[in-house]
């Protein structure tokens, strides 16, 4: 008899049900107790008005989770090198993987980092050129501007056979960093007006840097050191009282009957405020360092940070700095044109990380540029470049609006990379506002209903499709498109710019527009920005928002950063006769207990460390004694829970009325953050949110002309008609609107358009159009008009 054959499917392998991420009991920062269910090896977009709650969910709970659980994995030891990461408040997080996490922070700031060195395209040339250049001068670190030539000489002492023997032994290092700027590129000038007032003496109060106040250590560090008469006018020092005061090297000396090290001035300067990053200054520190600093081109390396033993070796007549000058398109040429077999491999593997530059959008780069310059976009796909060819799969990728600072023709470009990485197998998770991006998705999470307290719930979960359907904000405004203007304001005066040729513009001539609404458009790296913020003079009538981040620890929150705090409390302290320092958790009023903290941190040595509410103060932050004081019924610390459109109306009549503070409310409720509670820390605000709150406090600044670059990141679609209205009503008001921006909706909404193309790098900096939305969608004469006319349907 036939042997009859088994048809039933074998059972799944036990190991091929793990196919989802669970997520129950999520209470992060807003988060009401979220459960979901998310699939793996699948494109998933969680979309929500900004606030809602997206990145609690995605970067707070289950990014945050993974990266704990690896770093529990190294030693104690090693733990003790790395960020502490506290467990997310959730009950259930289930079938995670390796989360890689590819955000929008902007690159560090130091001086030397660039976009070759931060993706190791540079290492690789400088092998290439310690191999191949003629001639040839040393190692890849003779490439290296963060590598500085030494030498040295001395004897030592050898044991051979017993005997010690001295022996003379010299050594030398090789490096590339141009002695004379260090490897930066570009050497500073101080304004010696600025340092002190040659006319007066120290004792006087001659020196005007801030920080060096008479009584100070670092004033009396001077006026006491005996070098010098400290009575005499810094005008009449002789020349080596002058020399000892400004250029002295450091030595130690006893100063007030203290053992200290004497350093002049200048170079003490220059290590305590010139070496820093400028954005990470203080304000008056960053205001003192504009004012006295002159930053110039380095004449020894003309900027190139390199030796001139560096510069001299070439390959095929092209340096390494040549070489890192050329626009990355360019470069990608060049080395595809060197046949060498003997680095094959280096040159396969140079050419693929410049080609994923081309591919991601980001060939009109230089590998010369500084990483600081790049915006927020740039620098999250410089970041995606590292993934694009690893050999990792099964890992989680989470992106935060990969989209931002994109023109739509770039957008389908970052969708196919963003497929990409899903069908090697990863689960990729993207927290995006745009309707381009979010229809690729194989699985959508929306959350809301509303933003802040309103917001933290699973409003629809499930396939594109349904979401038009759902009901929900973002399924009603999905498929919103803004129609053009029947009719566009008329122009009541020009702002002129001539032959602007900063960074890729080629001898720009443009007339933008006053009293009108403006876009700048183009592709990325078409020139805008350089336009713009190159061209149009920053200081008296122009108000300028950038992207840059706001900075503040997480005891600042929007009440200190918009002034609002300070009315607040001469309200609190004229109702009751006290001190207006007693409402602030940062000085006299802060509770003993946690130092207005609101939680105490526990050091757990070798398991991560906690911080737990304070006892005293239930997390209030404030002394019980000044919770006892009270405006309009409500403490200090009840007044800073509160959102800004319930302290609109709590500060606008009554008891509590507060003309200035209601002020400063009204811009916060126009530009869309009405849910943000006063008292909320500034580390758990969005991208999007941090911009508005910066164009909130600047829309009180007196200003004729607003710049303002991309203000609808991490804008959600419903939030992009609220910005509509608030650029409408600055407009009215009499002001003129510049924006640099790719969304369509405000792009349609223009009175006027200038758009710069047709490419990105040297392939742009040309003025492609100007005139009207309806003129530019009749004409669909370039990329942007193309994509505006398929947006509203012309």
């Amino acid at each position: 008899m036939a042997t009859r054959k088994n048809t039933q499917p074998p059972a799944p392998h036990a190991a091929d049900r793990h196919d989802l991420i669970r997520v129950h009991g999520a209470r992060v920062n807003n988060l009401k107790d979220v459960s979901i269910e998310i699939p793996k090896r699948r494109l998933t977009v969680f979309t929500g008005v900004s606030g809602s709650g997206k990145s609690s969910l995605v970067f707070d709970t289950i990014a945050a989770e993974s990266q704990r659980l690896i770093n529990e994995t190294y030693s104690a030891f090693v733990q003790g090198f790395m960020p502490t990461l506290a467990r997310p408040e959730v009950d259930v997080l289930d079938g995670l993987t390796t989360a890689i996490i590819v955000d929008q922070q902007r690159m560090g700031g130091d001086p030397r980092s660039t976009v070759g060195t931060a993706t190791d395209a540079n290492a690789m040339l400088r092998i290439l050129f310690s191999r191949l250049g003629t001639p040839h001068i040393g190692s890849p670190k003779a490439f290296s501007f963060n590598v500085a030539s030494i030498s040295g000489a001395g004897a030592v002492t050898v044991e051979r056979a017993g005997q010690k023997v001295k022996e003379r032994r010299s050594f030398s290092i090789t490096g590339g960093m141009c002695p004379r700027c260090e490897g930066r590129g570009s050497v500073t000038d101080l304004d010696l007006t600025q340092l002190f007032d040659s006319s007066r003496s120290l004792n006087e109060g001659a020196m005007t840097v801030p920080g060096y106040k008479p009584g100070g250590w670092s004033y009396r560090l001077y006026s006491e050191s005996g070098l010098y008469d400290a009575d005499k006018p810094i005008a009449k020092f002789t020349k080596r009282e002058l020399h000892d005061f400004l250029y002295r090297e450091p030595v130690r000396m006893k100063i007030a009957g203290i053992n200290m090290t004497y350093e002049g001035l200048i170079p003490r300067i220059q290590k305590s405020m010139l070496a820093k990053d400028r954005e990470s200054m203080q304000p008056h520190i960053r205001e003192f360092v504009d004012r006295a600093v002159t930053f110039t081109t380095c004449p020894d390396c003309e900027g190139t940070r390199l030796t001139e033993a560096a510069r001299s070796s070439k390959i095929k007549g092209v340096s390494i700095a040549d070489a890192c000058a050329l626009q990355i398109s360019d470069l990608a040429r060049w080395v595809d044109g060197l046949d060498e077999p003997s680095v094959a491999p280096l040159l396969a593997t140079l050419h693929h990380t410049l080609d994923s530059f081309v591919e991601i959008g980001l060939g009109y780069l230089s590998l010369d540029r500084p990483s600081g310059t790049l915006s927020g976009g740039e620098a999250q796909r410089v970041k995606m470049i590292r993934h694009l060819g690893s050999s990792l799969t099964d890992t989680t990728y989470v992106f935060d609006e990969p989209t931002t600072g994109l023109h739509p023709h770039d957008i389908q470009r970052m969708n196919k990379l963003l497929l990409r990485l899903r069908d090697k197998g990863n689960t990729v998770l993207v927290v995006e506002h745009k309707p381009e991006t979010i229809v690729i998705a194989d699985h959508v999470v929306d959350l809301g209903p509303g933003a802040g307290t309103a917001g933290g719930t699973v409003c629809f979960e499930g396939p594109v499709e349904d979401l038009r359907a759902a009901g929900t904000i973002t399924g009603r405004h999905f498929d919103d498109r803004a129609a053009l203007k029947d009719t566009v304001r008329e122009p009541t005066g020009k702002l002129s710019i001539r032959g602007a040729s900063t960074h890729n513009l080629r001898d720009v001539d443009v007339d933008i527009p006053l009293g009108v609404l403006t876009v700048v458009t183009g592709v990325a790296g078409s020139g805008k920005s350089s336009l713009i913020h190159g061209s149009v003079p920053r200081g008296e009538g122009v108000v300028s928002v950038d992207q840059s981040a706001i900075r503040g620890s997480r005891r600042s929150n929007p009440a200190t950063y918009t002034g609002l705090l300070d009315p607040i409390r001469k309200a609190f302290a004229k109702a009751h006769g006290v001190k207006p320092a007693l409402f602030s958790a940062n000085s006299e009023g802060a509770c003993p207990t946690c130092n207005g903290a609101g939680v105490i941190y526990t050091d757990l040595a070798m398991m991560a460390g906690v911080a737990t509410t304070c006892e005293d103060c239930e997390g209030k932050r404030f002394q019980a004694s000044v919770l006892d004081y009270r405006l309009g019924g409500r403490d200090i610390s009840k007044v800073l829970a509160m959102p800004v459109t319930e302290a609109t109306g709590f500060f606008a009549s009554g008891e509590a009325a507060t003309p200035a503070a209601h002020r400063i409310l009204e811009r916060l409720a126009d530009v869309g953050l009405g849910y943000v509670s006063l008292g909320q820390p500034l580390t758990t605000l969005s991208g999007g949110e941090r911009q508005r709150l910066k164009l909130a406090t600047h829309m009180a600044d007196k200003g004729g002309v607003y710049v303002l670059d991309e203000p609808t990141t991490g804008l959600h679609l419903a939030d992009v008609e609220q910005l509509l209205g608030l650029l409408d009503r600055l407009v009215d008001s009499g002001k003129s609107v510049i924006v640099i921006e790719h969304h369509q909706a405000v792009m349609a909404h223009a009175d006027w358009i200038v758009d710069l193309g047709p490419g990105a790098g040297h392939d742009g900096g040309r003025i492609v159009f100007e005139g009207t939305p309806a003129e530019l969608v009749a004409a669909r004469s370039t990329l942007t008009g193309e994509h505006l006319a398929q947006y509203v349907g012309a």
